[in-house]
């Protein structure tokens, strides 16, 4: 099956978003010329972030700013599927939640219920107000044996001067000081990030492609779950890391405007 066909069946492309569609504040070259193709073709897209440190609405009025048509202003991140998990699987339970200020604010919106002090389980997201104070209680109660839930697994944030420790660097320090890992991980490449999308679409796995710049997560995704792994060299992968790697793309392009003569 060549490019052109295996691209056929796409209907939703979900777009990975720092290292994807922008690095920083910085868009791309050729990104909005991608989603120009896909109004021409018919298509939708979905931008799908593991980053839990911002809302979907800062991201929408970040894409807003970068020139990105309404109509392509559909965000899910991680932080959302992991709140609407935690409401669906722990109904009137109270969480500890590690997390900043915006996510606080996005996850109790959408019904997560916290309680610091006395919680029934525990769940973090990626918290750049992070401090000692809250480490310290994160992992009393995770030594406690509650329920312990990530919104993802990264262990870096790219940046426009390069990385930061993300959650996946939290997850490591708890373990080290409780011996436990989360019982759970929301965002990709796991299914639970998988589910809420084919919520919110309404679309099969058969008809989305999974576009990003990491293959531990973007294409791990793909793979996992059979949809169409697209992995672009615009971001964190280089060409030894891909050669190296046992996780495999369906496609590989340069940046997302290089697939436009294929659509």
């Amino acid at each position: 099956m060549d490019i052109r066909e295996q691209l056929s069946f796409v209907r939703c492309f979900l777009l990975d978003m720092d290292g994807t569609f922008y690095l920083g504040n910085r868009l791309i070259e050729g990104s909005l010329d991608f989603l120009a193709k896909l109004r021409e073709t018919g298509r939708q897209c979905l931008f799908l972030t593991n980053n839990s440190s911002k809302s979907a609405a800062f991201y929408q009025e970040k894409l807003e700013r970068m020139g990105v048509p309404k109509e392509f202003r559909n965000v899910l991140t991680s932080g959302q599927a992991a709140a609407r998990y935690a409401v669906s699987h722990f109904p009137g339970k109270k969480a500890f939640l590690l997390a900043n200020e915006i996510e606080t604010a996005e996850m109790t919106a959408l019904g997560v219920q916290v309680d610091q002090e006395h919680p029934d389980y525990v769940m973090i997201a990626f918290d750049t107000e992070l401090d000692y104070r809250k480490m310290t209680m994160l992992c009393d109660h995770v030594r406690s044996g509650l329920p312990y839930i990530a919104t993802h697994p990264d262990f870096n944030c790219p940046t426009e001067t390069g990385f930061i420790p993300d959650i996946g660097a939290t997850i490591a320090y708890v373990k080290a000081s409780t011996g436990r890992e989360p019982d759970l991980v929301i965002g990709k490449p796991n299914s639970g990030i998988v589910e809420e999308t084919l919520r919110v679409t309404g679309l099969k796995k058969e008809e989305m492609a999974m576009v990003g710049d990491r293959l531990y997560t973007d294409i791990a995704t793909g793979v996992n779950f059979g949809m169409l792994s697209i992995l672009v060299m615009s971001g964190e992968t280089t060409a030894q890391m891909a050669a190296e790697s046992p996780i495999k793309p369906g496609l590989t392009f340069g940046r997302l405007a290089d697939m436009i003569p294929y659509l």
